[in-house]
Order: C-alpha cells, then structure tokens, then sequence
C-alpha cells in the first residue's frame, strides 16, 4: 500500500482497491498514484510492503519493511487583498498575486466568486477599437517574482441595495479563483477562503451623493443629489441646514424640516449650488439636525466639482 501523511490528515494513494494476495519472486506490481496538493509543509510517502512467513520452531508476526520520502510542499502564490468601501455602497478589491516559485507560470484564469448579496465587474480589461484587451498586455506570462494586481468592483443586488441596515454589516464579500499552468503544462489552482472586509462605520446618519456634475460653469447654479440614510435603530426627525463656505453658496431656504425618518429608511433631496471659485472645489456646509435629541450631524468635503468660466467651457 501507498499512503500519504501530511499534516492533518493521512491519505490512502493506491489507485486500485483490490488487495494482492501473493507476489511472486522477480514479479512487480504497478500502481499509478495522484494526489492534489492541498496544503504546504512536509508531506510523508510511505510505500509498505508486508510479508507473513513461519520459522521452524516459531511463529513470527507480519513484518513491515517500509521506505519513506519526505516531500517539501512550498507555497507557489502569495495573494494579499486590499478593499475599497465607496460611499455608494460599492466595494473595491485589489488583488496582489505573486509569482514566488522559480519557473514562469501561465495565468489561464483569475476570477472572484461574490457572495450572495452582491455583483461583480472585472476592472481588468481596456476597449481597443471595439475589442476587450487585457490590462496585462498579450502576454499571460508571470515570471518567477513578479506582481500582478487586479481589481474588481462589488455591487450590492437590487433587493439587497434598498435595506441599508442589511449591507452595512456585511463583511463576506467573496473568494479568488486562481488558475494557472508551470512549464510541462501541469495546471494549479488555488482558491481562498472567504475574504472578509471591514465593516463601514456610517453612524448614525449616512449622506451620500447619488448626483453630481464633473464641470459647472463660474457663478452658474448647478444641481446635486442627495441621499439621506437613517442607520440607526430608532426614528428621527430631521431637519437641514445648508452653510455658506467661500467658494461654494447654497441657494435656497435653510432651516427646512425634513419630516420622520424611519430605521433603515431613506429619503432624496435635490438641492442647488453655485460657486464664486474657479478651480477644483469642495462641496461642504450641510448640517443634519435630529430634533428628538437635539444632535447635530455635520457633512464637509462631501464631494468635489471643477468650476470653470463660461468662455473656457465653451
């Protein structure tokens, strides 16, 4: 018999199942064994063979010659993750994989498997001419120490996005499926474990924009979108209070009730602004205000938008 020892576990390698009851001299038996390498360390191949025999005045047990080979499995990726949680309840994953054995290896397929609550979109190709390109070039190659980052962006299912309590405090976002070939062909693959985010901490009241132009023109009123999330588990009544900054002038009144907001609710309010700044400029000075317990709940840098004169944009 063939076993396997590993770490955790010892594994049984004959391929076929039917023992063999006698060998005879100068006779082989052959077996072809396969096992997929699933952990990294020592692994152990013991390769027994068991003879009964009788002496002439006693009896002697089964005796097990056995010859063992000790196998180092190394690691052949190393895969850091990074996340990005947008304000739009998007969320953003850099995948850094590396290359550290000492042969090139070929990338036949890098996916990530969201998990049920959300959609992926794979960032890792470019439009040429009408045509998807990878980002990596024609070449799939990854040479020995080398780095490839991908990225993907996860977004929350329709039935999922409208209860934002719910995707708040997701945290399981997915796992990578990695493939690839070594040099004689041989294919790997390595998929992850869930990967696990961060939890955004929204507070109490989330602001988010869902509207906004890239370019305005100089002194000319343009319009924003807000989005206005109760996160907290009781009802609030709100009012808002828009602040004049420098550079950016709301138009308006201030001061306008809101009405009750209910746990996990949302409302949209269109609002408009103007600015007496040229340049990249921040949208800041809205202020939320619960009157049940008289807390206030301030919002600057909110966004930015380019405010150009008139002449240039046209």
């Amino acid at each position: 018999q063939a076993d396997l020892q590993t770490s955790s576990q010892r594994l049984n390698l004959s391929a076929s199942s039917a023992a063999v009851a006698e060998l005879k001299p100068d006779c082989c038996i052959d077996d072809v064994i396969h096992h997929e390498v699933k952990e990294i360390g020592t692994h152990i191949k013991d390769l027994s063979t068991y003879k009964q025999f009788m002496l002439k005045f006693s009896e002697k047990p089964t005796v097990n010659l056995s010859f063992f080979q000790f196998i180092q499995v190394l690691k052949p990726l190393d895969v850091k993750t990074k996340f990005y949680n947008a304000e739009t309840d998007e969320v953003f994953l850099e995948a850094q994989i590396q290359n550290i054995t000492t042969s090139p290896m070929f990338m036949e397929k890098v996916s990530l498997e969201p998990s049920m609550m959300y959609n992926v979109a794979e960032l890792n190709t470019v439009d040429t001419a009408g045509e998807s390109e990878s980002t990596f070039g024609s070449r799939t190659y990854l040479q020995p120490m080398d780095t490839r980052q991908y990225l993907y962006c996860l977004k929350p299912k329709q039935e999922f996005a409208e209860k934002a309590g719910v995707i708040k405090g997701v945290t399981v976002i997915g796992k990578l499926d990695i493939v690839w070939k070594t040099n004689l062909g041989e294919r790997g693959r390595l998929q992850t474990s869930q990967l696990q985010r961060m939890a955004p901490g929204y507070g109490d009241v989330r602001l988010s924009l869902e509207t906004i132009p890239d370019t305005v023109n100089l002194e000319e009123p343009f319009d924003i979108t807000c989005k206005i999330t109760n996160c907290s588990e009781r009802t609030m009544d709100l009012v808002l209070e828009m602040c004049n900054t420098n550079s950016i002038h709301w138009c308006g009144v201030s001061g306008r009730q809101l009405g009750k907001l209910h746990p996990s609710s949302s409302l949209h309010l269109a609002l408009t602004l103007l600015s007496s700044v040229q340049g990249l400029q921040s949208v800041s000075g809205l202020r939320l205000t619960d009157t049940f317990l008289k807390r206030t709940y301030e919002y600057d840098d909110i966004a930015q938008v380019c405010v150009v004169s008139s002449e240039v944009k046209q």
